[in-house]
């Protein structure tokens, strides 16, 4: 099975490009700023994994998706390779979007809508802030499992 599901913030406003042919299709790049968990004590750090959605998907990111915003995006790894102008192999690790959707809402972060998704998903409004979570204190002692 290859089914990926990250939550993370673009790095940067989407690629945008249309392929070639009788009838074009967008084709969207971006990168999500993911972090990694980790002990209390450790630096927090991220992961930066290269999106590509195809079709409405990337439509839906040119009109909606701009930097910073919070989104999740299940799919797909897709690898390959290719051979660089000075005649180097280069590997890429890509994930393939099939679905993606706004993962806070638009008062959390100061744009973007309440919720969407390829035009077919709806996340609805998130709860504000972290209010809710934070009532259940410090619980990370008595928690069966570990970060």
């Amino acid at each position: 099975m290859n089914k990926v599901i990250l939550m993370g913030r673009l790095t940067k406003d989407p690629e945008i490009r249309y392929s070639q042919g009788e009838e074009p299709m967008a084709i969207a790049r971006y990168t999500l700023a993911v972090d990694r968990r980790g002990s209390k004590n450790q630096d927090q750090t991220a992961d930066f994994p290269s999106c590509i959605a195809f079709g409405k998907s990337a439509e839906f990111a040119e009109k909606y998706l701009h930097k910073g915003t919070k989104i999740a995006v299940t799919g797909h790894i897709q690898t390959g390779n290719y051979t660089n102008k000075e005649g180097q192999k280069v590997y890429t690790t890509d994930i393939i979007v099939e679905d993606q959707e706004f993962a806070e809402s638009k008062n959390s972060n100061g744009g973007g809508a309440a919720a969407g998704g390829n035009g077919g998903g709806n996340a609805g409004p998130a709860p504000e802030g972290d209010d809710w979570f934070n009532s259940f204190g410090d619980m990370d002692e008595e928690m069966p499992f570990g970060n």
